[in-house]
């Protein structure tokens, strides 16, 4: 068995390709339109570990995804998890949860789906102003 994507329903393609590609800094690997069930499929990943993809599937007839098609989250380790979230608040993301112990964080996509990030190897040492920074909704 061999992990391939986890598959995200998104309201706004555009949005959502601004804030997985051009804030959380993921690549857009490859695109399907397909007219006759009116949807498209972006296939992203983070820059040089393509194995691990996110479909994103963009249905273009509006519909409401509530809670229930919804699931946990998409999880992401980083070389430096204070810059990625400097970076992500720089850009206008929340971070929900902050990276206070200097290992994880958490944020969300313009759809509500949270994403963690997690400091690769050891988490570095806590830091202000991420470790006085209280939770912001929820994560």
């Amino acid at each position: 068995m061999k992990y391939l994507h986890t598959m995200v329903r998104v309201t706004d393609l555009d949005e959502s390709l601004d804030f997985y590609c051009d804030k959380l800094g993921l690549v857009e690997l490859r695109r399907k339109e397909v007219p006759a069930g009116r949807f498209t499929l972006v296939f992203l990943a983070a820059p040089g570990d393509e194995e691990a993809q996110v479909e994103l599937t963009w249905n273009w007839d509006p519909e409401d995804y509530g809670g229930g098609r919804n699931f946990g989250h998409l999880a992401y380790a980083v070389d430096d998890i204070y810059a990625v979230c400097d970076r992500l608040s720089e850009g206008g993301v929340t971070i929900n949860r902050p990276p206070r112990d200097g290992h994880m964080a958490f944020v969300r996509s313009p759809d509500g789906i949270s994403i963690e990030l997690l400091q690769a190897g050891e988490a570095q040492p806590p830091r202000e102003p991420w470790a006085s920074m209280p939770n912001q909704g929820s994560w």
